[in-house]
């Protein structure tokens, strides 16, 4: 037994055994808020990765998967749904005011929101070269992209009900031109 009349002597206690309690295993010497106390970390070898200069990615993200981008991508996708819908709106009056057949009309809408998705296509790489490539930033959503297209789609509406005769007479009727 340590001396008693120094208090910060080692005192020892022995514990009796306990039945049913063998040795303490990896998982007992955890315990909840201890920290290893002692424990060096290995030193480092290498202190720069090798870089290989065939690899052209610039230490590139890793891929994400499919479902992400087609997220990223429904973002924003209100903006060129209202103009979509603009458009549509726009081109029926223009299509029964003409008074005869579909055909041709049908394909004029068809071949502008073809040319809308051109147009958002080319947004999307026009954001993916300066926004991600030379910027170095994220992409989160298609908003923009899909701005453009719906200020396009927007204008080709307005340019439909240029082309209605009646449209323009009420129009010029409000204005007093």
């Amino acid at each position: 037994m340590a001396d008693q009349t120094q208090p910060w002597a080692e005192r020892t206690v022995e514990v009796p055994p306990q039945p049913g309690v063998g040795v303490p295993t990896q998982r007992d010497a955890f315990r909840r808020g201890v920290a290893p106390v002692g424990q060096r970390r290995t030193p480092r070898t290498d202190q720069f990765p090798a870089v290989d200069p065939a690899d052209w990615s610039g230490g590139a993200a890793p891929r994400r998967p499919m479902g992400w981008h087609l997220a990223q991508l429904r973002r924003g996708g209100e903006w060129s749904a209202a103009g979509g819908l603009f458009a549509f709106v726009c081109w029926g009056i223009w299509a029964i005011s003409g008074r005869g057949d579909l055909t041709a009309p049908l394909l004029t809408f068809v071949l502008s929101l073809l040319t809308a998705v051109g147009l958002f296509a080319l947004s999307r790489l026009l954001g993916r070269l300066v926004w991600e490539r030379q910027l170095g930033r994220v992409r989160r959503s298609a908003r923009g992209a899909h701005l453009v297209t719906a200020l396009f789609l927007a204008g080709v509406g307005v340019a439909y009900l240029q082309q209605t005769e009646w449209v323009v007479t009420a129009w010029n009727w409000v204005t007093g031109n």
